[in-house]
């Protein structure tokens, strides 16, 4: 059954079984909720590092700078936990791609109820793993000397994170705009529009809209990303 109560979510995915009824309930105390909408900025920052819960929906992570510039850094989906650093050169916020419930914490009084409960230092460990492993995988894609490489690499990451399997081919609902795609990948909007299409053409992909990516062939996209031969 559907949990909804975004805090239980929460107990469900990330916190371990066994922990401390006391604990668990201080983390409750620390909890923040935020309902927000399509393009609403649900995280600031505020001074200190913070560590936000997407209970569902999806989000993007932007970076501000001077002179109104800014950055995608990256994107998350539901069940992911991410860490929002104070503002320090630049300026953080989560924004939104759909609908999306959060939960966020101050991140020090989160990781200090964490050292009570070994559990959820291992859990908190498997995380950030996993986190590293996203941010590995987005400055390979960004260090690709092609377009296609870059578009390719991308494709793949988000069959990886949010891809759904419909019989040989992996479905892809991708909540970010073309823009934002553009953007985090240092692109222009045509450019990654022009890849699409070439791979598109080639019989690698196929799309419905401007949201639904089928992938034909994954191990060629993973050829074309400048990948190593992996099974399909």
């Amino acid at each position: 059954m559907a949990l909804s109560d975004p805090f239980d979510r929460v107990t469900e995915s990330v916190l371990p079984d066994d922990i401390d009824k006391d604990v668990l309930a201080q983390f409750r105390s620390l909890a923040r909720g935020a309902n927000v909408r399509t393009g609403q900025t649900a995280i600031k920052a505020n001074g200190v590092d913070q560590i936000a819960y997407i209970a569902s929906g999806s989000s993007k992570m932007v970076a501000h700078a001077s002179g109104g510039r800014e950055q995608i850094v990256s994107f998350q989906f539901a069940g992911d936990l991410v860490s929002v650093p104070s503002r320090t050169a630049h300026a953080f916020t989560i924004t939104a791609l759909q609908p999306s419930e959060l939960l966020h914490f101050n991140a020090d009084p989160f990781f200090e109820l964490a050292g009570l409960q070994s559990g959820l230092v291992v859990a908190m460990m498997e995380r950030a793993y996993v986190s590293l492993g996203h941010c590995r995988e987005k400055s390979i894609t960004l260090g690709r000397t092609s377009a296609q490489e870059k578009v390719a690499g991308f494709l793949l990451a988000m069959a990886d994170r949010i891809g759904v399997m419909d019989g040989s081919q992996w479905v892809l609902n991708l909540p970010m705009s073309r823009r934002d795609i553009a953007d985090t990948l240092g692109l222009s909007i045509e450019t990654v529009s022009r890849q699409v299409t070439a791979l598109r053409e080639e019989g690698l992909l196929s799309t419905k809209g401007r949201s639904i990516i089928r992938l034909s062939d994954k191990a060629e996209l993973n050829a074309r990303a400048g990948n190593l031969p992996i099974n399909a």
